[in-house]
């Protein structure tokens, strides 16, 4: 599954908009059907604008249905990992996602659940 992941990530990246800042990114989202969901990032000059790579996945996701997932790819073209920014992962938290896989333009991956990359996250079990 990861590998699969992985390639349908590096894929995604190829579409990025992304003009003002050049940081391509790609993502790709496995439901619990083993259907695979992609976004890249899509920048806008009004800044608020722009959506992450991991968003357009999800949301392409929901928008087509489905809200049970088991894993999201993130790649981009840095030697560092590239991790989803703080609303991504809010968004993550919202739809359960449990493994986040975060890479960089070396082929390294590193894999996380979602309380690594969000503890202490705002949900509907910390709402009285």
């Amino acid at each position: 599954m990861n590998n699969r992941l992985i390639e349908e990530a590096i894929k995604a990246k190829i579409n990025a908009y992304a003009p003002y800042s050049g940081f391509r990114v790609g993502a790709a989202l496995i439901d619990v059907d083993d259907k695979i969901y992609t976004g890249c990032n899509i920048e806008n000059i009004s800044f608020g604008a722009t959506c992450c790579a991991e968003r357009v996945a999800i949301f392409k996701a929901v928008s087509q249905g489905q809200k049970a997932f088991r894993a999201i790819a993130v790649v981009s073209d840095s030697n560092d990992f590239t991790f989803p920014c703080g609303i991504c992962r809010q968004v993550m938290v919202e739809f359960k996602i449990p493994k986040i896989i975060v890479g960089n333009c070396n082929g390294k991956f590193k894999e996380y659940n979602l309380v690594e990359l969000m503890p202490y996250a705002f949900d509907n079990l910390n709402v009285d």
